[in-house]
Order: C-alpha cells, then structure tokens, then sequence
C-alpha cells in the first residue's frame, strides 16, 4: 500500500524535506500551504490547498510533517494539527548518522549529513539542518532550528522555538534559553538568557528579541 506524507509549507526548506521524505521510503508526497491557490506547486510536488483543506484530508495521510522555516509558526501549526488528530511523524534522511539511543520527537527532520549521538534528545517540531551535528546528552526544546553545520558539543540544553545559525558552534554543557538567534558562524562559549540574539566569536549580545517567541 502506497505510503503518502502530507507537507504543510510549500518553501525551500519543504522541497528538503520531501526530497529527504522520498530517499527514507515514502511513496507520495502533497504539500499544503496557507498561500494557495496563489502557491500552485513546491518544486515537482502539488500543493492541494491550504492548512484547513489539510485537516479535512487528514484520513488520507500516513504521515503529517510541518515544513514552516519560522519556529514559533511550526510549533503552533504542528499543536494545531495534533489537535485535529494529525498522525504527525519525523523524517530522517536515510545519509544521516542518528544513534539507536537518540530520541526524534514527532515532527522533527533530520537532514542528510547530520549526526544525532547518543542520548541526544529532540522535542517536536525540530530541525537538524543538513550537515548540522548534535553531540552526547543534548536536550532540544519543541520547536528548535539546528541550522546547516551548526555544531551543538555534549550536553548542550537549547530552549524552546531557538534557532542555531549556520556554522555556529556552542561550546559543552552550555544552556541555550528560549527563542534565541544565534547568528551564524557564532561561537557560543557563555549561556544565554532567553530571548537574546548573539553573534560573532566569541558570541555576544546583539538584542533582544520577542520573549514570546517570536523570531
């Protein structure tokens, strides 16, 4: 029997998704997106309507993921559909080097190259960008953008709806509030407080964001 995923967010970082969604065995992928019918397609793949259409076509789905890039916008549409009864699932690309005691909780991606060590544990809605490695004992928060070659070392904690840039690093053991922006190619050697934006090596306050989790 066919196995079909439905996307909810026809952008660049849906396309990853599916693409990575079809090489780890799925059969069929639909995206929907709230800018339809203006949004007619994502790459080779229909969009067939927008995030009300997918509630109603849930039955027809084995798998829902939500492919927003906005943190914040994931977490809320992902609690949205898990309230309509969504069978909402992860992807992990078939090159990734995920560890049998790593945990994926329901919605995250994880992209080709991305290492997962052991004991690492993501919570809903997570993204571990292509490349991007999370070492030993990490905790990620719902909601989390582990941004392409972002390095996490051991026992790193990262709040909920924060984003990692590209290419940054974060020193072991190290606590990452919620909804931070670390810029990319950061160098993380401090904690930092929730709602901060950081940047540059070693890392520093550049503002403060929305403590409500806006990005």
């Amino acid at each position: 029997m066919m196995r079909r995923l439905a996307l909810l967010g026809a952008g660049g970082h849906g396309k990853v998704v599916a693409d990575s969604a079809l090489c780890a065995g799925w059969q069929e992928v639909v995206f929907y997106d709230d800018a339809w019918p203006g949004v007619q397609s994502c790459g080779p793949w229909p969009v067939a309507g927008n995030s009300e259409q997918l509630r109603l076509d849930l039955a027809g789905f084995d798998g829902v993921v939500v492919t927003i890039g906005n943190n914040a916008i994931r977490l809320d549409k992902q609690r949205w559909l898990q309230q309509g009864g969504a069978a909402l699932v992860s992807v992990v690309h078939p090159a990734a080097c995920v560890s049998r005691y790593a945990s994926i909780g329901p919605g995250s991606v994880v992209m080709a190259g991305a290492v997962l060590n052991i004991d690492a544990k993501l919570g809903q809605a997570c993204i571990i960008n292509t490349g991007a490695t999370v070492d030993h004992d990490c905790q990620l928060a719902d909601g989390v953008h582990v941004s392409p070659g972002a390095h996490l070392s051991g026992e790193v904690q990262v709040g909920q709806a924060s984003w990692i840039g590209a290419g940054a690093v974060v020193r072991q053991g190290l606590s990452i509030g919620r909804s931070v922006t670390v810029g990319a190619g950061a160098v993380v050697v401090k904690p930092i407080s929730e709602g901060m934006t950081v940047v540059g090596n070693p890392a520093r306050v550049l503002v403060r964001s929305d403590p409500s989790g806006a990005l």
